[in-house]
């Protein structure tokens, strides 16, 4: 497999929140060779089936790994000497400091490439200069006349960036879209990886809708497919310059496998006890509240769904330019995929009997 080939593929791919049509179709088209069934659901996600060797009813597992990135929507488009310009409002967690001189792609009638702009600092007011730029002050420009622009966008039409996968010096590579493109890599290489392993428990890979916005996908997905048990795969803080805190990681350091209210104690338990007997470097991560990921709307459904929680460090989350490392990417893929192939018939009762001794 190549990982970064396929990190390309999955990065660049546009995807975010509440229009993730051409992301689904890629992942779709990769999992559909890996797995026995693959579809799209109604709301976005895409689920892929690989049945186990087991005696039927089987027990199924769920990885969840959203598909969905920040993004932006066209709020307002004004005219000025002839031209038209967009105003535009974020979808999730996008950080205004980041997209002055962003280079972005505009989905309307077509796609059109566009920059993100605004006037030079000497040129604001007084009480506006040297502070970040606001909303008001940002427009995209797609060198259109207004005529042009309002023929081929309406307010609505969903804006992403226009940033290319990079490799680095290293096993690093840097993009947009990794929180969470990596950990649907992750969960392919899982795929892969079954693909020469025995496993008794069916495995149902969710490449979830909407997790940026209201973890839509992950609440809708657990709560038709039922599964037994699940494990959510994001991306955790990588370490960096300032950014060195306890609850931080080194990127090549291995998979983290957190702990906190939306981890059940026994998956954590068998994630690492997997880990070892792959001789495996991990971390443990903590979350004192919600986790802020599929976890919790996994956790929550029906009567409850015991998760675990993996992830992987990346450095400039919720910017253009996150950062991975493809080795903690590989790893976190054959760690899912050990602990599958260790899945039996009694894992359950030893869950519940985990969560008697707590």
């Amino acid at each position: 497999m190549d990982l970064i080939r396929l990190l390309r593929k999955f990065t660049e791919a546009p995807g975010p929140s509440g229009y993730e049509q051409e992301i689904a179709s890629t992942i779709k088209d990769v999992w559909e060779p890996l797995t026995d069934e693959t579809y799209v659901d109604h709301l976005g996600s895409v689920v892929a089936v690989k049945r186990g060797g087991g005696a039927e009813p089987r027990q199924k597992l769920m990885l969840a790994a959203h598909l969905d990135e920040i993004g932006l929507m066209v709020k307002q488009i004004v005219e000025h000497e002839g031209y038209g310009f967009l105003r535009l409002t974020k979808i999730g967690g996008v950080d205004i400091r980041h997209l002055y001189g962003q280079r972005v792609l505009v989905h309307g009638r077509r796609e059109i490439k566009g920059v993100i702009g605004s006037l030079p600092g000497h040129m604001l007011p007084a009480e506006k200069r040297n502070k970040p730029y606001g909303f008001e002050e940002l427009l995209v420009d797609l060198g259109m006349t207004s005529t042009k622009v309002n023929e081929l966008v309406s307010v609505g039409d969903f804006i992403t960036f226009r940033q290319p996968l990079r490799k680095m010096l290293g096993k690093s590579v840097t993009g947009k879209a990794l929180d969470n493109r990596a950990s649907v890599t992750a969960v392919t290489v899982c795929l892969d990886y079954l693909a020469g392993r025995q496993h008794e428990w069916d495995v149902i890979a969710v490449a979830t809708s909407q997790e940026e916005t209201a973890y839509l996908g992950a609440y809708t997905s657990t709560f038709t497919l039922k599964p037994d048990a699940a494990v959510a795969i994001d991306v955790t803080f990588g370490k960096g310059a300032g950014a060195n805190d306890a609850n931080t990681f080194s990127l090549g350091s291995g998979p983290v496998l957190d702990l906190g209210p939306n981890v059940h104690p026994g998956m954590q338990n068998a994630l690492r006890e997997t880990a070892g007997a792959l001789e495996m470097k991990i971390s443990t991560g903590i979350h004192s509240r919600a986790s802020g990921t599929d976890a919790f709307a996994i956790q929550v459904s029906r009567a409850g769904v015991p998760t675990g929680l993996v992830a992987i460090p990346l450095r400039y989350m919720h910017t253009m330019v996150e950062t991975v490392n493809t080795d903690d990417i590989k790893r976190t893929g054959r760690l899912l995929g050990e602990f599958i192939a260790r899945l039996d018939n009694d894992f359950l009762d030893e869950l519940a009997e985990t969560m008697m001794e707590n």
